[in-house]
């Protein structure tokens, strides 16, 4: 049960822990927006109950009740149903559409549940804008399938997961709509972070034609490289484990390293690409026979690198590692207490609670990478040089890594990216990279249609010491239908009720200088330009 109950934590990490921001926010800037979204004057024409006898070859069964009005939410059609093999849906139509479509992922391996409290809020907000909302569970419950032991009970589960439940559920989502309303949907909108990252990329490779908007924040961009790497850092840090303290001895040595290499002392890393930093080096070494907290040994430095470093296969490097200013020691929020950024990391493997990357990559090793599964794999068997290619048919099924969305493109579609600096779940560079493929795949003229906003300080899909709430959404409903594209988006940190700091997020490679004038904390004294080249 403890060990359910963790996993179960772990399936929220992308769709809850980042809401507040990554989801939270979608929406917070609708009166300064070009286009009146919010204005929801089309009404059903047809009662909710009909609604139950749509049909379609892939639909297993289906529901409506019409909810009443509440503080939370205007009153709608709640539909739910189950697409075959298993994937649960619910769509959910206001009793007043603004003519658009709004669909949010999953975190994790999915298998959430609909009536999350925080998916519920995310719903809410889309109808109190005036949506139509759709999501679904993927193809399995994580309650009694957890981790990917959902493809214990059908194969078939792996690729519902991988791609066709959302691709399914939106097509689906989106007839029930325009029957319900006799109107055609205006416009088609993806917002989502993590795993939702990962399934806005794949809708944009896989299925241009589903959405006209695709916002991905922290996206999951290969989940086979983020497996790898996980296990990875699970290796070195169980050669060489690390305490609470080192952790933050690590950080406050990284952040006087690095803090000013942008020129302003702000306790932000700016770029961490610019940090030259080397904890074998730069943080006082524990004299032989000594390892307490005031120091690191030889190993816990080699450690530490490696972790930076990410994977290396054959003496090469194969994915990116966390980047300098991940492991910051976050202040407190409310009750919570202070610690590092890297603090789920120093979980040994042996403990039944497990770091949270590393028992996700566990559970894709044993049961979504092998066919039929491994459920008893030993990641400590695991061959750098000899053992990637076991990754390679997931691989093709499950990562968002191809780099040609011309077909988007053609569509007119718009995709917008974000990502944490200091994210420490998913590897920034991942997405950095994946942007900058799609540069050099589809064209200088690339910007048109995707942007990709980096966040100094950031963490997964929110949090860290960063700015981390802002609306892009309304940024990209902007981009999408007036054809505004974002230039900037102000992004603010909030402690309780108070913006404490707001800045100005810009579009890669541009990054935000301080004017030398005016409060440091206050966005209008910043700009976006393009930085020097890298050394």
């Amino acid at each position: 049960m403890r060990e359910r109950r963790w996993v179960s934590i772990l399936g929220l990490i992308a769709s809850t822990a980042g809401w507040a921001t990554a989801h939270g926010q979608a929406f917070s800037e609708a009166k300064s927006a070009l286009v009146d979204y919010s204005n929801a004057t089309i009404a059903p024409a047809e009662s909710c109950q009909a609604i139950g006898l749509y049909q379609s070859p892939q639909l297993r069964e289906i529901h409506s009740v019409h909810i009443a009005a509440s503080p939370s939410a205007p009153s709608f059609c709640r539909v739910t149903g189950t697409l075959a093999p298993e994937i649960a849906f619910e769509i959910a139509l206001p009793d007043r559409w603004n003519g658009r479509f709004y669909m949010i992922g999953n975190g994790g391996l999915a298998g959430e549940s609909l009536e999350d409290r925080l998916r519920v809020a995310q719903r809410d907000a889309a109808l109190q804008n005036g949506f139509a909302f759709a999501q679904t569970n993927t193809g399995h419950d994580a309650r009694h399938e957890p981790s990917g032991t959902f493809v214990l009970s059908n194969p078939q589960k792996a690729i519902d997961y991988a791609y066709r439940a959302v691709n399914l559920t939106a097509v689906t989502a989106k007839a029930v709509t325009q029957r319900h309303y006799r109107t055609p949907i205006a416009r088609s909108y993806w917002n989502s972070c993590s795993n939702g990252g990962r399934q806005g990329l794949i809708e944009a490779q896989r299925y241009p034609g589903d959405f006209d908007g695709i916002l991905v924040n922290s996206p999951w961009v290969s989940q086979t490289g983020f497996t790898i790497g996980a296990l990875w850092n699970q290796r070195a840090l169980d050669a060489a484990p690390l305490t609470a303290a080192k952790l933050a001895l690590l950080a406050r040595y990284v952040m006087a390293r690095c803090d000013a290499v942008d020129g302003l002392q702000d306790g932000l890393i700016d770029d961490p690409r610019n940090c030259r930093f080397n904890a074998r080096t730069d943080v006082p070494a524990c004299a032989a026979g000594v390892d307490d907290d005031s120091c690191l040994t030889a190993a816990q430095s080699d450690a530490i690198m490696k972790i930076y470093g990410g994977p290396v296969s054959k003496g090469k490097p194969i994915f990116p590692g966390f980047m300098p200013g991940s492991e910051a020691v976050i202040p407190a929020r409310g009750s919570g207490p202070e610690q590092s950024g890297w603090i789920n990391l120093i979980v040994p493997a042996t403990d039944a609670r497990k770091a949270a990357d590393f028992n996700l990559a566990e559970g894709v090793m044993r049961y979504l990478v092998f066919s039929p599964p491994r459920p008893e794999y030993d990641y400590r068997t695991f061959d750098f040089d000899r053992d990637i290619s076991l990754l390679a048919s997931w691989s093709r099924k499950v990562d968002a890594t191809n780099a040609n969305l011309s077909a988007f493109r053609r569509r007119r579609g718009k995709l917008l990216m974000t990502y944490g600096w200091a994210d420490t779940v998913l590897q920034p560079m991942a997405g950095v990279e994946y942007y900058e493929q799609a540069l050099s795949r589809n064209g200088p003229r690339t910007p048109d249609f995707f942007r990709l906003f980096m966040v100094p300080g950031m963490g997964h899909c929110g949090g860290g010491l960063g700015t981390d709430r802002f609306d892009a959404m309304t940024a990209l409903i902007d981009w999408v239908e007036k054809g505004r594209a974002p230039d900037v988006i102000r992004a603010s940190r909030v402690v309780g009720e108070r913006e404490v700091r707001s800045r100005p997020l810009c579009p890669y490679p541009e990054v935000a200088r301080y004017s030398g004038h005016g409060s440091i904390d206050e966005a209008v004294n910043f700009s976006c330009v393009r930085p020097k080249p890298l050394s």
